[in-house]
């Protein structure tokens, strides 16, 4: 079973976060949300969310992938926290999954793991950072090795599909899908 992480920070995008991790755990996987620090996390739209565990906590662990929920707060929190940084770089080494929706794959863009690779982001956040080697592209889901971002909270859903498909292949993904019971 595939170990997730979803690192949650104030201002974080609710419906992203809470998509991201509810598909997820339907698929089986062992989903860990950690707070930057103890206690709620009032997101974006002013929702408390409660993580499993702070960050701390979850980096004695190791995981297969690691999701950052966008909102412009909550990502310019992610870009700051200096263990995100750390967790990310180390991820890229092991030939892991990171994965960033909405505001959040600008971290991946600072912290250089984008170079020579397709993104996607929420309007006015990657494709405003004039990376050198990133090709900015406007798809719902864009998967590049084993980086994959993702536009925002309209395509949170379809972004948790993809990340389903990833970690346990298509037969999973289309059984999470169909109790879902999209158009």
């Amino acid at each position: 079973m595939a170990r997730v992480l979803v690192p949650l920070a104030p201002g974080c995008e609710e419906l992203e976060a809470v998509t991201i991790i509810d598909l997820l755990r339907r698929a089986g996987f062992d989903v860990v949300s950690a707070g930057l620090d103890a206690g709620p996390v009032k997101a974006s739209r002013g929702v408390v969310l409660l993580p499993d565990v702070t960050l701390d906590e979850a980096l004695t662990h190791d995981y297969d992938m690691v999701v950052l929920p966008g909102g412009g707060p909550g990502a310019e929190r992610l870009d700051k926290d200096p263990r995100i940084e750390t967790l990310l770089h180390a991820m890229a080494r092991s030939g892991k999954y990171t994965a960033a929706i909405c505001a959040a794959p600008k971290v991946f863009g600072r912290i250089g793991l984008l170079g020579g690779k397709r993104a996607t982001s929420y309007p006015g956040f990657v494709d405003k950072m004039n990376l050198p080697g990133v090709t900015y592209v406007t798809d719902a889901v864009v998967q590049d090795g084993k980086v994959i971002t993702s536009r925002g909270p309209g395509t949170a859903m379809d972004f948790a599909l993809h990340l389903i498909e990833v970690l346990a292949g298509k037969a999973r993904r289309d059984e999470v899908e169909t109790g879902l019971v999209r158009p």
